[in-house]
């Protein structure tokens, strides 16, 4: 089951104010970076254990895939609007 998303009060009126044009490029974008045929690279790095259990143990109860979730930070962190 995939965690539901909440949006801030602030986030969805700046939401309303985007032109058409701004709409399409975003979801244009969305669904690119959505695209399962994007190619993916195994990684190997080393996680404290403490940190590694808790962060799994919290995705769990969020219901979110531990390594999902990772990417998902990347992606928010790099602050990615355009695929590359």
């Amino acid at each position: 089951m995939r965690p539901l998303q909440r949006f801030s009060a602030e986030y969805l009126e700046s939401i309303r104010a985007s032109s058409p044009d701004e709409i399409v490029r975003f979801l244009d974008e969305f669904r690119q970076l959505q695209t399962p045929d994007r190619p993916s690279r195994l990684i190997s790095m080393r996680v404290p254990e403490p940190l590694l259990t808790c962060f799994k143990e919290k995705c769990r109860l969020e219901g979110t895939r531990y390594q999902t979730r990772v990417k998902q930070l990347m992606t928010e962190w790099l602050g990615w609007t355009e695929t590359t």
